[in-house]
């Protein structure tokens, strides 16, 4: 099983762009559905964006059109370009995997049983 490793993580000004990356430690993402959730104090995991073993890619209604999910053709990382940030988007911003998540958890914490530290963002007004 891999342990999903989060990096890209920082301050930046309304407006502008971040690139997070989760690295695969201990093998590849190959056959994994990896996912990017947020997390701030007092509120549940919110999901991001995931992108299935199969390729197909899932977003979150509110990030659609500024945040885009890649995966490298080696299936060693799997990236969060973020643009046009907005102050709701501070968060610390988890990366999660699986080999065994199915299409109807696809966006729920649940449905992934390895996640990395987090790494934080924070988008100033």
């Amino acid at each position: 099983q891999v342990q999903p490793v989060e990096s890209g993580g920082g301050l930046v000004q309304a407006g502008g762009s971040l690139r997070l990356s989760c690295a695969a430690s201990g093998g590849t993402f190959n056959r994994y559905s990896v996912a990017w959730f947020r997390q701030t104090p007092g509120k549940e995991r919110e999901f991001i964006a995931a992108i299935r073993y199969n390729g197909y890619r899932y977003y979150l209604d509110s990030v659609q059109g500024r945040f885009t999910i890649s995966r490298d053709n080696a299936k060693t990382t799997v990236d969060l370009q973020m643009n046009s940030l907005k102050p709701e988007d501070t968060a610390v911003y988890y990366c999660a995997a699986s080999t065994t998540t199915i299409l109807s958890n696809m966006r729920r914490p649940e449905g992934y049983n390895s996640w990395g530290q987090g790494t934080p963002v924070t988008v100033s007004a």
